[in-house]
């Protein structure tokens, strides 16, 4: 931390806790040492940071102009059988019938009162085979409850995940599967590929803003050779300059890209509507659970961008306009892109008679000294989302 001109900071202390009953990652022993700062999400360890001084900047601009690998802790759940469908619509804003084999979609889940629940992506691997990559929080016995009746089973595949992030991902895949890789293979697309001999479901998806694959790998009945896998990856990632990263530089990335957490970001009060998630809420799609609440919503936006030039916005910094608070910040941070502060704000109210896009209100620092910030639109960087849509063209040029 430089004044209030800081990275990364954690929101508490660090703690020392046993990994009894949580689950670790079986690419740990890759890339742990005594240093390692761990995360909990989903259950799943996962490393914060490689050293409680890691400089994260350096593997910034590596994910931003090469290519990293990040062992993340995200947790799908597997929903199958005929009525699988029946069982997301149910439950998620967004339509699910209408979702192909091999596609990838962000849905919402919210609780009767339209507050939301749980979010995360639905991926269809084939007809009546889902899984449901969620947040962090419980969200099991929930699909199981409205599953009861329908011809449908929910089930955990204990699938671990790495994310290859940047603009050469996509040659790196290339290379794991042996070449061929298809132009088609476009943002939220998702299938079965053939990496080192393991076949494996991969989705072009990732918690970065830039071009990015995830893989997911398999618990039974052919378990993944993990330590194969990871050999093979760098192997193929070698001639591209690959790297191992823990999340601090993807945490970066990810508010610039203006990429929500639920239960931080997007708080447990808030609608889609409020957190600016509206365009993800099917109302005309049928019945789900809290859409009867969601036609009658304020549809009032409270979660935007904000910048400030002078400090960086960090969880729970009030902000304010004219003469009292209005709201708080969720997360921040220091974007080495825009050399500017940047967070998420949450406000307390809709603003009256307007609309608080576009305002300049304070951030009041750590000191209680109030810096001017503009309230902006989401993302920060990319403002088109041009860059994780990247097509492949074929070739290592296709960036």
């Amino acid at each position: 931390m430089t004044g209030d001109r800081h990275f990364y900071v954690d929101s508490f202390d660090t703690v020392r806790l046993s990994s009894y009953r949580i689950g670790q990652s079986p690419f740990a022993h890759r890339y742990v040492t005594d240093q390692t700062v761990f995360c909990l999400y989903c259950g799943r360890l996962y490393p914060l940071k490689s050293a409680p001084d890691e400089d994260p900047v350096p593997l910034y601009w590596k994910l931003r102009r090469g290519v990293l690998l990040y062992d993340v802790p995200e947790k799908p759940l597997e929903i199958i059988g005929p009525d699988a469908a029946r069982v997301l619509e149910r439950v998620l804003t967004c339509r699910v019938g209408t979702l192909a084999v091999g596609r990838a979609r962000y849905g919402i889940a919210c609780n009767e009162d339209g507050t939301v629940l749980m979010d995360g992506v639905v991926m269809r691997l084939t007809q009546d085979r889902f899984w449901y990559v969620k947040a962090n929080g419980e969200f099991e016995s929930w699909l199981e409850a409205h599953a009861i009746g329908l011809d449908a089973e929910v089930s955990d595949p204990d699938s671990r995940v790495l994310q290859i992030q940047g603009p050469k991902s996509l040659d790196v895949l290339d290379a794991a599967i042996g070449g061929g890789l298809s132009t088609d293979f476009r943002y939220f697309h998702a299938g079965f590929f053939d990496i080192g001999g393991q076949t494996l479901w991969v989705s072009r998806t990732g918690w970065t803003g830039e071009a990015g694959i995830e893989i997911y790998c398999n618990s039974g009945p052919e378990p993944t050779d993990h330590d194969a896998l990871w050999d093979h990856l760098f192997s193929c990632g070698e001639p591209f300059g690959m790297e191992f990263s823990s999340s601090s530089s993807m945490g970066i990335r990810r508010i610039e890209a203006g990429i929500l957490d639920n239960g931080t970001d997007i708080e447990p009060d808030l609608t889609p509507f409020g957190a600016g998630l509206g365009n993800f809420v099917a109302l005309d799609k049928g019945d789900f659970i809290g859409r009867s609440a969601l036609v009658k919503a304020d549809r009032s936006q409270l979660l935007f961008g904000l910048v400030c030039a002078t400090a960086t916005p960090d969880a729970g910094l009030q902000v304010s306009f004219e003469e009292g608070q209005v709201g708080h910040v969720t997360i921040g941070t220091w974007s080495p892109t825009l050399g500017a502060g940047v967070g998420y704000v949450r406000f307390d109210r809709p603003l009256p008679g307007g609309d608080w896009l576009g305002k300049t209100v304070w951030l009041l620092d750590h000191k209680g000294t109030p810096n001017r910030a503009t309230v902006d639109t989401l993302p920060f960087v990319d403002k088109e989302k041009r860059l994780p849509r990247v097509e492949w063209s074929g070739g290592r040029s296709g960036q």
